[in-house]
């Protein structure tokens, strides 16, 4: 424009003509005129006087873990939220990770939006397909359509796996749920120290140098944006949905917090259950006269273990409080951020501590989470490596026991629907310019789905019942802000269903049946062939200790045809109980549709379980490779790190293949080429095949001549990350002369299934 401009006054051509250009630094910094424009698109605007919203959703965190709610570990930011708002201990949540992030964002049962289970666990039905419909607008797209700015910062476990690739789809990821800006992972956990994130839709890697952690990573993130969002939306209010990995495993922390825990658990879980619920009986948390239930004769005593398994289950005790610790601080850095800014008395902080109950999905506890998945025992390894416990070169996960003493004084945990150890968590609520009864409890009866009614009415927003030409659900929470002010009045919620994995209930009106657990977290074993149900008067039984169903059967009966007909409604019916089959892709899309060849070019892409056949049974992999110069070393395929998968290397130009199902030795394989690789092409093929006396076989090829090969009893963890051409930010395999990529070594990986 400017160019020709001057072409054409040089020429003389605009000679007669007076040209007025404004400056465009000018205009830039220019206000807004005061008439209203005629033509350009309109912004919405929020309420007058809308608060700013913080959303904060720990994981995996039992009822009686932080200090909040007279636990054993210090969370002293959470504590100042509370003494300046209010603490709610009879809020629920589902018993599993993406159905209680799916009614929290929706504000709708969970079954109702089809996150009847985790998103791996999903089926072909309504009610459990992970797909969240487009009539369940998130509080994201609800309240951006009202004028906030909104981010979600952490973990997103609400996008169907198959949609979960570089190539979406992205409706469903967060940017398409109604949410601006979005940074951190899709899925059901990290690595604290070398996480796979996401920004908006793109993969992001991290700085990992020696300090890194995710934790601090996410709060950087949330208050960078916060800061982002003053300077440019200040006329605006926001919302920040903040949702960090702590406490699910992996339990990683800094080793400095870690320590500050030592020896503080060597008491052990029966010892520590106790003192948490004396703590909470003097704190007010606990009703007078609730009752601390016992240990399940499924979990071991404390006193039944070997000095060696004290010490090892201890110190895990000590990582899960340190993590815990350490992502408290971090959520008061966000804090401190909103009083430096002078925010923080218009905004209406939601703080969730737990997506369910502490997770008994480890009986003994392990030093690596995947031998939860591949059910193999390495606890006498374990025991010998306790200090790398929650470091980088650990992924533990916390014993059974210890998450039950976490969940005081409930009995179960996570996936255990039936009971308020899987399903009562410790909310606070806090807003300085509107409560102003603050420090106290809140003892009324309210559920997950109940929070985004009530972000709503303290905005003063009423959901459009049509967005994006899609008539939406109704609503199934209710507000709390009742509440606020009201400490003895009734609960607006009278009744509610819970259902996870055949563990269900029903709630009204103070009492509560619920069902039997009929398989432990920890197992894929079912104790009976059916469930049996008991019966509670939870309005004078805080944690569910004394079994009715004797005395009234009429009541537990009235429950049961309640729950039938609410969980129809709400296409939880019939009830699915399966586990561990649910975990097969072939049970839920892929990206590949029928698919059964692949090629996969070496590049920085790291590929999710979901972009990547998933390799258990009958297939191979062949590397096509040309080698310049003798001696080559390269990375060509590595699924997975030393915690657990398999890789295909060149070490100094001798074929390596390592197949790890956990990290210890005896669980670890190598095959490995007698000779280097002449220079030249060549094909190096990874195969495993089914054998028909049980088990697989492992063989490696080269240039159709097999070199080696291994039986295999159980197969390597197949829902982890691929990566073509090169290593991960955690290795598989650690030789001197291994460099990052391949270079120009690799040229292709094929990856084929034989037909069916």
């Amino acid at each position: 424009m400017f160019r020709f401009m001057h072409i054409a006054l040089s020429a003389g051509l605009l000679a007669s003509t007076t040209l007025t250009v404004p400056s465009l630094a000018q205009n830039a910094a220019s206000p807004a005129p005061s008439h209203a424009w005629k033509h350009f698109p309109v912004k919405p605007e929020a309420p007058e006087g809308a608060p700013n919203i913080l959303v904060v959703l720990t994981d995996d965190v039992g009822f009686g873990a932080s200090s909040t709610f007279g636990g054993l570990i210090p969370t002293p930011n959470l504590d100042r939220v509370a003494q300046q708002g209010l603490r709610y201990t009879q809020f629920h949540t589902t018993a599993m990770c993406s159905p209680t992030r799916a009614a929290l964002l929706t504000g709708r049962n969970h079954h109702a939006v089809n996150a009847g289970a985790i998103d791996d666990l999903s089926l072909d039905r309504e009610g459990y397909t992970s797909a969240i419909p487009e009539s369940a607008a998130t509080i994201g797209t609800v309240l951006g359509l009202h004028g906030y700015n909104t981010a979600w910062i952490g973990k997103n476990h609400n996008t169907p796996l198959w949609e979960n690739t570089p190539l979406g789809p992205f409706q469903r990821w967060p940017n398409g749920m109604g949410f601006d800006y979005f940074y951190g992972f899709n899925g059901a956990y990290t690595n604290q120290y070398a996480p796979s994130l996401i920004e908006n839709r793109n993969q992001v890697q991290p700085k990992l140098d020696k300090d890194y952690i995710l934790e601090r990573d996410l709060a950087d993130h949330a208050v960078d944006w916060l800061r982002l969002q003053q300077t440019l939306g200040a006329t605006s209010p926001f919302l920040l949905y903040y949702a960090p990995s702590t406490a699910h495993a992996p339990v990683q922390a800094p080793r400095a917090w870690i320590d500050r825990f030592r020896g503080q658990f060597d008491e052990g879980w029966d010892a520590a259950r106790e003192r948490i619920y004396n703590q909470q009986l003097r704190s007010g948390i606990l009703p007078k006269g609730t009752r601390l239930t016992p240990r399940p004769s499924q979990l071991p005593s404390w006193n039944s273990l070997t000095p060696e398994q004290k010490r090892f289950q201890a110190r895990l005790m000590e990582a899960y409080a340190g993590m815990l610790a350490y992502s408290d601080d971090q959520f008061g850095r966000i804090v401190k951020e909103l009083e430096r800014s002078g925010r923080l008395n218009n905004t209406l902080i939601i703080f969730i501590e737990g997506d369910n109950g502490a997770a008994p999905e480890s009986l003994s506890g392990a030093l690596n989470e995947i031998t939860v998945f591949t059910q193999t025992d390495t606890s006498s390894e374990d025991a010998q490596q306790i200090d790398a416990i929650g470091g980088r070169d650990s992924q533990p996960a916390i014993p059974a026991p210890w998450a039950w003493a976490l969940n005081t004084p409930f009995q179960w945990g996570k996936q255990i629907a039936s009971h308020f150890g899987g399903t009562r968590n410790g909310m606070v609520v806090s807003w300085p310019r509107r409560i102003k009864a603050v420090g106290q409890i809140r003892q009324q009866f309210h559920h997950v789905i109940d929070v985004a009614p009530t972000i709503y009415e303290a905005a003063g927003v009423t959901p459009d019942p049509v967005i994006s030409g899609v008539n939406q659900m109704a609503i199934d929470g209710v507000s709390m802000v009742y509440s606020f002010d009201a400490p003895s009045a009734p609960s607006h919620r009278h009744s509610q269903y819970f259902e996870m994995l055949g563990n269900r209930g029903y709630y009204k009106e103070g009492w509560i049946g619920v069902t039997t657990p009929r398989r432990m977290p920890w197992s894929a074993e079912y104790l009976s062939p059916t469930y049996t149900w008991e019966l509670y008067h939870v309005a004078d039984d805080f944690s569910e200790s004394k079994d009715l169903a004797k005395r009234r059967p009429d009541k537990l009966a009235e429950l049961q045809r309640d729950f039938d007909r609410v969980a129809s409604e709400n296409k939880a019916l019939p009830i699915d109980d399966s586990f561990l089959p649910r975990f097969s892709a072939q049970m839920r899309p892929t990206a590949f549709g029928h698919q059964t060849n692949f090629i996969y070019y070496p590049g920085q892409t790291e590929y999710s379980a979901s972009a990547f056949p998933a390799l258990t049974s009958n297939w191979s992999a062949t590397a096509r490779i040309n080698i310049a110069a003798d001696g080559k070393s390269a990375p060509l395929i590595v699924r997975g790190d030393k915690f657990g998968g398999w890789g295909l290397f060149l070490d100094r130009g001798v074929p390596l293949l390592i197949y790890r199902v956990t990290h210890v030795p005896r669980h670890s394989f190598q095959i490995r080429g007698s000779e280097a690789l002449s220079p030249g092409e060549h094909e190096l093929r990874v195969s495993v095949e089914r054998e028909e006396k049980g088990g697989h076989r492992l063989s490696l090829v080269i240039d159709d001549r097999e070199i080696g090969s291994q039986h295999l009893e159980r197969l390597a963890f197949p829902r982890i990350e691929t990566h073509i051409g090169r290593q991960g930010a955690i290795e598989m395999v650690d030789l001197p002369t291994m460099p990052e990529e391949s270079a120009d070594v690799l040229k292709q990986v094929d990856i084929s299934f034989p037909p069916d």
